[in-house]
């Protein structure tokens, strides 16, 4: 069992199906992406920190983009006006299936930031 799957076993929240359900869609998207606890919380990564999961958040999956701003596209789906950081929020797995392309779009949109 990864760390990951450690601190998710621990992991006490309404939104744990949901964050289990984001993980999956997340490293799926590309084989390259790593994951690891950092801030006490899942974060992916590729060439840098990708995104961090919110782990208090009771009403929604909540995934940090740390550089959010510098991911080049458009996304609705990403919230915030802050100097780097975006939100990406899911409330449901229904949600998460609407949701699903525009957020592979957003992580292969920083892998190919990187150089990916």
């Amino acid at each position: 069992m990864s760390e990951v799957d450690d601190w998710l076993a621990g992991y006490d929240n309404p939104m744990k199906p949901v964050v289990q359900a984001v993980r999956q869609v997340i490293l799926d998207t590309d084989p390259r992406i790593s994951e690891a606890i950092k801030w006490q919380a899942p974060t992916f990564m590729f060439e840098g920190n990708i995104a961090s999961f919110f782990p208090k958040a009771k009403k929604h999956a909540s995934l940090m983009f740390h550089k959010g701003a510098e991911i080049p596209g458009t996304f609705p789906s990403l919230e915030g006006d802050g100097k780097e950081a975006r939100s990406f929020k899911v409330a449901s797995l229904e949600e998460l299936e609407q949701k699903r392309d525009e957020l592979q779009a957003i992580v292969r949109a920083w892998i190919a930031m990187k150089g990916g």
